[in-house]
């Protein structure tokens, strides 16, 4: 059947108000409650951190409030298509409850998913409220008019504006309730849709906070353009001192090996002897040079064997941890490859350490990793260090490294890089 017909319209309108009333119903439910007892708890919690007790209940209580906030962005955009944003920052994978419960009140998101509680409950009460009251107030108007009077006859029974004393008066009421029925129609959806805007107002991260977000990424892609121009030059200048220089001498060896070989064999087999040298000499400084680029192992088997690949090469024992259900896109995976391997080159060079862990795995839609070593401590992620580098290579794709690396170890080097697995 055509929709398109006026028939056709004017139910499809009426499913949308109705269906929006009922949405506002269900809300006006689940608001009250729900935001009273998170604010409940999220109160008592961070009044008992003197105490220690919030030190290990107040990530919990925020993290469900968190996922209260995140259902409520969801229903906005599925039911009202009211977009709301969220800038939370990630916290180190494994960090211990005093670091979560202070990163966690540090991160203006969290704090503004907690101001939202009192306003969710109050102003988001009744925003959810009026879609449902209007239109089913409506109805009762036309009650009134059909007689629903008669019983409250002993007094006038006040419906809006109008004193119902009698079946005139019931009538009046019924033109009322038209009315409101006429409002509700054309409003209804809209009210929704203001529910979800001044969650959005009270959620979405401020015009300042965007800027700074997006000068972070400004510079984190100018540094990976930097970075990229100067291995292309170091790419450039390995070929031309190496791979290219020993096939140059080759190719001059043959030459003279095409003069010798009627007149000086022995020597000419010298000359071929030496250039087949020079070429495997040259295939090796290619194969390094690529595996520098993107390691085979990489690509032919994933991040986590190559990691495990890794760790066999180190002189000292390392325990490998993968929980990967399946593959980052191959320049994340390079960018955690190297990453790690300039962990561990730290863990090897600079810790004392005689044991290292590693530890992948995706959760959240986040790659996390974390190295791990017994050694002496004090890493630090100086300017023109080696953990600088990591952190702006992860900076590339939004992704952040956190170091714990007290005197007198342990080191703990903690890496989270937003990504899909496919």
């Amino acid at each position: 059947m055509n929709t398109n017909t006026p028939s056709g319209g004017a139910r499809e309108r009426a499913r949308e108000v109705l269906l929006a009333a009922v949405q506002g119903l269900v809300l006006a439910v689940a608001v009250l409650p729900f935001s009273v007892l998170f604010l409940v708890l999220t109160l008592l919690s961070v009044a008992l951190i003197p105490l220690g007790v919030g030190i290990v209940t107040t990530p919990w209580v925020l993290t469900a409030v968190r996922a209260l906030a995140d259902n409520h962005r969801e229903i906005a955009a599925r039911w009202s298509g009211v977009r709301i944003e969220s800038a939370y920052r990630p916290l180190p994978a494994g960090a211990n409850p005093w670091t979560r419960t202070f990163g966690m009140l540090r991160d203006s998101q969290v704090r503004r998913d907690v101001l939202w509680l009192p306003v969710n409950m109050t102003a988001g009460f009744a925003t959810a409220l009026l879609p449902p009251v209007l239109l089913f107030y409506s109805f009762e108007g036309f009650a009134l008019a059909a007689g629903l009077w008669r019983p409250m006859a002993d007094g006038p029974y006040w419906y809006g504006f109008v004193p119902v004393r009698g079946q005139a008066t019931a009538l009046a009421a019924g033109v009322l309730g038209a009315v409101i029925l006429v409002v509700a129609w054309r409003l209804v959806p809209r009210l929704l849709a203001v529910h979800f805007k001044l969650a959005r107002a009270v959620l979405a991260p401020g015009q300042g906070e965007l800027a700074e977000r997006v000068r972070v990424l400004t510079e984190t892609r100018r540094d990976a353009v930097a970075t990229s121009a100067a291995e292309l030059r170091r790419i450039e200048r390995d070929l031309h001192d190496g791979a290219q220089a020993r096939l140059v001498v080759m190719g001059m060896d043959l030459s003279t090996v095409e003069s010798l070989i009627d007149t000086d064999p022995e020597q000419a087999r010298r000359l071929i002897a030496q250039a087949r040298k020079n070429s495997a000499e040259a295939l090796g400084e290619l194969r390094d040079l690529v595996r520098g680029i993107h390691p085979p192992v990489l690509a032919e088997r994933g991040l986590g064997d190559a990691v495990r690949a890794l760790a066999l090469r180190l002189p000292i024992p390392t325990e490998v941890t993968v929980d990967l259900p399946g593959r980052a896109d191959a320049p994340v995976a390079s960018a955690a490859y190297f990453a790690v391997s300039e962990m561990l080159t730290n863990a090897v060079k600079h810790s004392g350490a005689d044991r290292v862990w590693v530890d992948l795995h995706h959760a959240d839609g986040m790659l996390r990793i974390a190295v791990t070593d017994n050694g002496r401590g004090g890493a630090v992620i100086a300017p023109g260090s080696g953990l600088a580098g990591v952190e702006r290579r992860l900076g590339t794709f939004d992704g952040v490294l956190a170091v714990s690396s007290p005197a007198g170890g342990p080191t703990m080097a903690t890496m989270e890089i937003p990504c899909a697995l496919s």
